[in-house]
Order: C-alpha cells, then structure tokens, then sequence
C-alpha cells in the first residue's frame, strides 16, 4: 500500500522540490505524498540519521529522493546548500518551507536568546531559503513556494515568541507573492492547527498533560491528520493553485472561531482523511487512547 494522494499520481513528475524539516512529522508526510505524485524530494534538515531514514522509507516506496544536510539559520550554509542542488538537479519547480521548532514558555520568562532563537528557525532561515531558491533558480524558471505558519489568529500564549514569528512568516509570504510574481513564482503558506504528529512528543510536564484534551476545543472535535496539512501543501504547489498566491490557509479544524460565550457542542468528530500510509501516532496520544 501506498501513499493515497487526492492528486493525479503524476502530478509533478519531472519536478524537483526541496521539503526543509524534512526527517519527521509535517515534512515526512509532505516528501512521501510529494514523491509519490512523481516528484524527485530533496529532504531536508540538520541531522543527516534523520533524513536518511525518510530517504530509505521513500525510496523502498519506489520513490526519487537526496538529501542535504544543512541548518536554515546559517546564511552561508543556505546558499552553498542550494547552490549544490541546483548543481546536482537543475531547476527547483518547489519549496516547502516547513522546518520550525519552538518551547513553551510564558512571555515573561522567555530570554532574547530563545526569543532570537525560535524566530530564527520560524522565520529567519525560512526567509533565507526562500531568498536563495528565488536568487538560484526561480527568479529564471518561476515555481511555487509554501510556508509554514501556526494558529496564532488570536496571539499564541505560551508561545509569544513562535505566534511573533510565525505571523512575521504570513506578512513575509504576502511581500513575497507580490515582489516575485513579475518571474511566475507563487508564495503562499499554510496555517496549521493542533496535527497528530511526532512534534508532539518533544514536550513534556504541563504542556503533554494538555495535548489529549485540545480536541475538546476544536469544533470538529478531533486534532488534524498530517496528510490533511500535506494534501493543502501539495495542492498549492500544483497546477490547480496556478492563480493562487499571497493567501495563508488555516487548517485548523475551526480552533479559534467562537468564544466561551457560546460553548461547544458535544457531537461526533468528523472521520479524517488519512492518506499517510507511513503515519504513527504520537505516543502522547497514543497513550491515552490505549
């Protein structure tokens, strides 16, 4: 069994598409759909064990796949990164830009330097890959890039320092789309919500006793699938989204419409659309399912 795509199975073959944070969660979901739809994935990330164990899953799918070790924050490292794609694939018909990471904490208790460092991996380094695909290969062939931002509508307590980066990421996006639509390059991002995906097991304490209940405040009653994230993705990149640019879509389950003004209901969950053939539940909920 493979990867089951809502697209057309050849849908970006011939293509090369670079996927950042590409060794777990969103981004494995994304480089396996994209690479099952024909494109060759260049996977991502700053740990080489990490990306080469998607590589292994991708390629025993029957899929194209290389790698390329790098950290996004690094503007020297970005640039030679890219360089060397361009030199090995040609021209980048794609960019997911999803590597990101952050740690709760509230406002006040955050330092500049873990402020400085998660809006440099939410955005800094994402603007900085952005700006090299652009300079090395899309301001002459045009493609299409998607961002990564969060739910962060109505602020991001716990999280001010991710909520400040990724909005900057949605302006970013935006400014993006206008300047390069001269060269037929269309940026867009996606805004997801509370996914089912590993990155909920790097938290621990409150924050993991929490994880089990946030579907109690989805009005769809459930947390997100990583193929519902990937599957917006990849249709942004495709053809079908040719006239679609600087826009930002949640994907979120309805989380921050409402109020407690007027409490959810208690009805069933909507069934998720599960097209990962690869995806494993986060142990968090895992357990508590079990």
């Amino acid at each position: 069994m493979g990867y089951r795509s809502v697209l057309r199975k050849d849908c970006f073959a011939g293509e090369t598409h670079i996927v950042t944070g590409a060794g777990s969660g969103i981004g494995r979901c994304v480089a396996h759909e994209l690479a099952s739809l024909g494109a060759h994935v260049v996977l991502t990330g700053r740990k080489q064990d990490k990306l080469d164990a998607v590589a292994d899953e991708i390629a025993l799918d029957g899929g194209q796949v290389s790698t390329a070790a790098f950290d996004i924050r690094d503007e020297d490292a970005v640039r030679d990164a890219i360089a060397a794609i361009v030199s090995e694939r040609g021209q980048l018909h794609g960019l997911v830009n999803n590597a990101g990471g952050q740690f709760p904490a509230p406002m006040q208790s955050i330092s500049k330097k873990g402020f400085d460092a998660v809006v440099a991996t939410n955005l800094t380094g994402g603007f900085l890959v952005m700006r090299e695909v652009f300079v090395q290969s899309m301001q002459a062939h045009g493609g299409a890039m998607v961002n990564m931002a969060a739910d962060m509508w109505r602020g991001m307590p716990g999280m001010a320092h991710s909520g400040a980066a990724r909005a900057g990421m949605v302006n970013l996006t935006k400014t993006a789309a206008y300047e390069w639509a001269h060269a037929g390059v269309r940026v867009n991002c996606v805004a997801p919500g509370w996914v089912a995906s590993s990155g909920m097991d790097t938290y621990d304490g409150m924050t993991r006793a929490l994880i089990p209940q946030l579907k109690n405040h989805v009005p769809l009653g459930r947390l997100a699938m990583e193929a519902e994230v990937s599957s917006v993705i990849c249709f942004l990149l495709s053809p079908a989204a040719a006239f679609v640019t600087g826009v930002t879509i949640p994907i979120d389950g309805g989380a921050p419409l409402g109020s407690a003004l007027f409490p959810l209901g208690k009805g069933r969950a909507t069934k998720p659309f599960d097209g990962f053939h690869r995806a494993v539940m986060p142990a968090v909920l895992a357990d508590e399912e079990g």
